[in-house]
Formats: structure tokens, sequence, C-alpha cells
């Protein structure tokens, strides 16, 4: 007697740390109702909200609807579409109403880019496949404004820009060392500052103006 080999087949996503996929509930769609799949209802909104970072009931539900709307695939709410959503939205971890919003529409639009992808990649007409090209350019860079706007607001709206290479002439002044610029202010490191010359006569004139 032969015996065959197992083969036992084990999902990409099995061989990674599993501690995070159970986490959020997942959610069944029926025709006119939105249900958290949960044991413990009140225990799987809250757990939802913490995913997608709503501050109360009223929000999550809202949220809920508007990211089932935008699931839907064919007219119709696709559920499989919407676990993928609120997962890349709970990946961002929104941290308050305004995150939120903004993961929601960030998640939204890439689902919308990636099915202009798709109609693109099946188009045969020339003059459709250049619409759907200026669509898809559309969205992804909206979607690349999106992860800027986020940035920023969790950087308190400033926008850092760290210079690394400075030229200086002669009778010039530098600053050794790393430069962090923001709205309104400069940041340099202590005791970076060297003198790389005499002040230029035209610093040396604005400095006597400025004194007189």
């Amino acid at each position: 007697m032969t015996t065959s080999a197992k083969r036992h087949s084990t999902l990409p996503v099995a061989a990674n740390d599993l501690s995070g996929l159970a986490a959020s509930p997942r959610i069944k769609l029926y025709k006119r109702r939105i249900v958290i799949h949960h044991t413990d209802p009140q225990a799987g909104e809250r757990l939802l909200a913490e995913a997608l970072g709503a501050a109360d009931r009223d929000a999550l539900h809202g949220l809920l609807r508007q990211l089932v709307k935008a699931s839907a695939i064919g007219r119709e709410p696709d559920e499989a579409n919407l676990a993928f959503m609120i997962s890349m939205v709970k990946s961002i971890a929104p941290k308050d109403s305004i995150e939120a919003m903004l993961a929601v529409q960030m998640v939204s639009v890439h689902t919308a880019a990636m099915r202009s992808a798709c109609r693109l990649a099946c188009s045969g007409d020339v003059q459709q496949q250049e619409s759907i090209t200026r669509a898809l350019t559309r969205l992804t860079r909206t979607f690349a404004s999106q992860i800027e706007a986020l940035s920023r607001h969790r950087n308190n709206g400033e926008r850092a820009i760290t210079v690394r290479n400075l030229s200086v002439q002669d009778g010039g002044r530098a600053i050794v060392g790393n430069v962090t610029q923001h709205a309104s202010m400069i940041v340099a490191e202590p005791n970076a500052a060297t003198d790389a010359g005499p002040v230029p006569p035209r610093e040396a004139e604005s400095r006597q103006g400025a004194g007189a």
C-alpha cells in the first residue's frame, strides 16, 4: 500500500502575525440594514468605532453607511470590498473626526482608482481609454493630496523641510548641521553657527540702517 503525502496549504496571511485580524468585527449587509457581526453587539460597535476613529455611535454608523455606498460593485454593496476598506481605514489609525473622515475619503478614492484601472485594462477603445486615463490620473493625484493633507494635520499644519547641503560664498555665514524649517520658524542645532568670514558690506549697511 502506498500513501501520498498530504499537502497542507497555508494562506499567505497565515504565515504572518494573526493577532490583529480578528480585532475588527465583520459587517453583514442586508437590504435595509447593516449588522455588525459580533457575539456582543456593544463590544462590536466599540471595536469598530475604534477602528474607524468614530467619536460616538452616530459617527460610527454614518461612516459605515458612507463606506457601504463606496464599496458598491455594479450598484450593489460588496461585503468583501467593505471589509477591505474598513481594514485600510484601521491601518491609517485615525485619531480624531477629521482624520476619520479623511481616511474614509482616502480608501474610497483608492477603490475608485482601482475600478478605473480595471476598466482601463479591459477597454479596447482608444477614446474610452483616454477618458478613463484622465479619470484615473485625477483620482491618483487626489489620493496623493489626501496623504499630504493627513500628514499636515498630524503635524499641526506645518510642513517641515530639512536642508542638508548648503553652499556659502566668500564673506557669508553658514550653519553647520541639519536645519529644519517650518512655516513660522527656523530651528538649527545648538551651537551650530560658524563664521565663514566678515559680514558682507550690504548686510552691515542694513544693520546700521536698522539701528538708526
